[in-house]
């Protein structure tokens, strides 16, 4: 048995969400000095998804630990602009920065404030907070639905990334949330971390 916390729903933040907890949309809660990282393709920042508390997922390793989560991702307006790199772990278009001591190998820039998720009906930023439920799951039968840790409930063969051993973050449905995240036609993604909390990858599998 492997412990998960199901993400039962997701409530809207009333004013910034500024303290060191998981979150979706806002402004990254920097623990160390800004790393927005950069799609050097489009030479452009990447947008902002969320931050992740490590030390549940991780325990001492991931104490005092943040991941943070960028894709390439249109601008409110333009929703035809897709970069298909976004779903691939090492083609430059997400990145995962982990603070403090994380080591990212992309561009990134010492910008504290960027882009960030925003709302499909008329562009306004958003930021939520998770409702959690913990629970525990079959590691022969993960749970695919959105969670904090566990087992990844790959689709498409196991499609863990180079460079591993990872752990699983972040398991989230992209569609049909309070907050606009383009990552495909029915996606989910996949934010890994190693076990140490020094790295982090994302992907994306498209059914």
């Amino acid at each position: 048995m492997t412990a998960m916390s199901r993400i039962e729903a997701f409530a809207a933040a009333g004013a910034p969400v500024t303290e060191p907890i998981t979150k979706f949309g806002g402004q990254p809660g920097w623990l160390a000095e800004p790393q927005w990282p950069v799609n050097d393709a489009w030479g452009e920042p990447m947008r902002f998804v969320c931050q992740l508390e490590l030390e549940p997922v991780l325990g001492e390793a991931g104490r005092g630990r943040l991941a943070y989560v960028f894709v390439t991702h249109a601008d409110h307006g333009d929703e035809e602009f897709f970069d298909p790199d976004v779903i691939f772990p090492d083609e430059g278009a997400n990145a995962v920065i982990v603070q403090p001591g994380g080591g990212y190998a992309g561009t990134t820039l010492p910008l504290a404030t960027g882009p960030g998720l925003y709302h499909a009906h008329d562009g306004s930023a958003a930021e939520y907070t998770p409702r959690l439920r913990p629970d525990d799951e079959h590691d022969d039968d993960p749970w695919d639905g959105d969670k904090i840790g566990g087992r990844p409930a790959f689709f498409q063969d196991d499609d863990w990334p180079d460079g591993g051993p990872w752990t699983l973050a972040l398991q989230l449905h992209a569609n049909f949330k309070p907050f606009h995240l383009n990552l495909g036609a029915a996606p989910t993604a996949f934010v890994l971390v190693s076990p140490d909390g020094t790295e982090g990858r994302m992907l994306v599998q498209d059914s």
